[in-house]
């Protein structure tokens, strides 16, 4: 089935995570991208290329950038196109001579999307970072972690994927719209470390007002409150407790036996220790799966930590196909819209797998 963004030509210059993720985005909305890769020797690894979700529904054409047919077969795809992705460092595109100025002067609709760690511009702009590093500058990493340890690294998902890979999709559809009212593109200058301060949006309303302490483990959502924590159970598995709200917390405490007038005033935060205490004894009792099956019909907010492997069998997954299951388990595009629409993309492309129908000339169809 046709895709939202349908019709939508897109030249992604190879890079690693955030910008190939967000063209992934856009592809898996039915936008017809085109990955330019670096020419590569001998047979490509089969077995890598069936789970290479971030490249999946895409096309491929291998280009050797650093000679003047590969640069000419480069801007010839671009002329065609509505959107360039690039995730180099600060002047490697205007090095190779197909920076943002050279290519819109002859395509003033192109939509220029630059994909860094730290920006186009500012002191860092030209030096190396990685997720951690963002997250660190943001504000993000210290506010992760328990109150005896130090930050704790929330694997590489705040940074590359949500403040970049995911802003940076934001972006390209917003410059897409516009571009199509005006007959003008734009330069979209995406930073992981923008877009990571962003997903902070509440977290600095709560500290302008007093309602955030500077701290690890010293807020209500940071799991410093009993009622929004995980708790170890009999098996060594981990509930996740999230009952913020006095009705729900009500609900936990019934299934969990405990007499509110025991459990106390949710929002002494005096009592929390020993309201904390108290449920991880509970929890204590029974092994995971036991617990899940107790609180899964009920408004009590407490689900089961599920470990990579676990998560796509849930029944609540499987129902909705939140991921797809072949050639291996791997997330399906989302998000979903009404009506008739197909959830599935084609397997990533061996480099070059794609170079006689696009270096023949017109943008040929899928």
């Amino acid at each position: 089935m046709e895709g939202p963004l349908f019709g939508i030509r897109i030249v992604e210059f190879a890079g690693m995570g955030p910008a190939p993720f967000g063209a992934m985005l856009l592809a898996d909305m039915g936008a017809d991208v085109v990955r330019i890769e670096r020419p590569v020797a001998g047979t490509p690894d089969a077995e890598a290329l069936r789970h290479d979700t971030l490249n999946r529904g895409k096309r491929s054409v291998a280009l050797d950038l650093k000679t003047d047919a590969g640069r000419e077969a480069a801007r010839r795809l671009v002329a065609q196109a509505d959107v360039l992705v690039e995730g180099f460092r600060p002047g490697v595109m205007e090095r190779l001579g197909l920076g943002p100025d050279t290519l819109r002067a002859s395509h003033p609709r192109l939509v220029y999307a630059r994909m860094t760690g730290w920006g186009q511009t500012g002191p860092l702009a030209r030096r190396a970072g990685h997720d951690i590093n963002y997250l660190a500058l943001s504000g993000a990493l210290h506010a992760i972690g328990t109150a005896d340890s130090g930050p704790v690294v929330p694997l590489n998902l705040v940074g590359d994927f949500g403040g970049g890979g995911t802003f940076l999709a934001l972006g390209i559809v917003s410059a897409v719209l516009a571009a199509q009212r005006s007959g003008h593109g734009r330069v979209i200058d995406a930073s992981i470390l923008d877009g990571t301060a962003n997903l902070l949006a509440i977290t600095y309303s709560r500290l302008a007002t007093g309602q955030w302490q500077d701290a690890r483990q010293a807020n209500t959502y940071d799991g410093a409150s009993p009622y929004y924590t995980t708790y170890a159970c009999a098996d060594g598995g981990w509930m996740a407790v999230g009952a913020i709200e006095p009705q729900f917390l009500a609900a936990l405490l019934e299934k969990l036996e405990i007499s509110p007038a025991d459990y106390g005033d949710q929002h002494d935060r005096g009592s929390w220790p020993a309201q904390r205490a108290l449920l991880a004894a509970r929890f204590a009792t029974r092994k995971r799966d036991a617990w899940a099956a107790l609180l899964e019909d009920s408004d009590t907010c407490a689900t089961p930590v599920l470990s990579l492997a676990e998560a796509p069998l849930h029944p609540h997954h499987v129902a909705r196909g939140t991921f797809l299951a072949s050639p291996a388990y791997a997330p399906a595009p989302a998000p979903r819209f009404c009506g008739p629409a197909s959830r599935t993309a084609a397997p990533a492309p061996a480099p070059g797998q794609h170079d006689a129908a696009f270096l023949a000339g017109d943008w040929p169809a899928r």
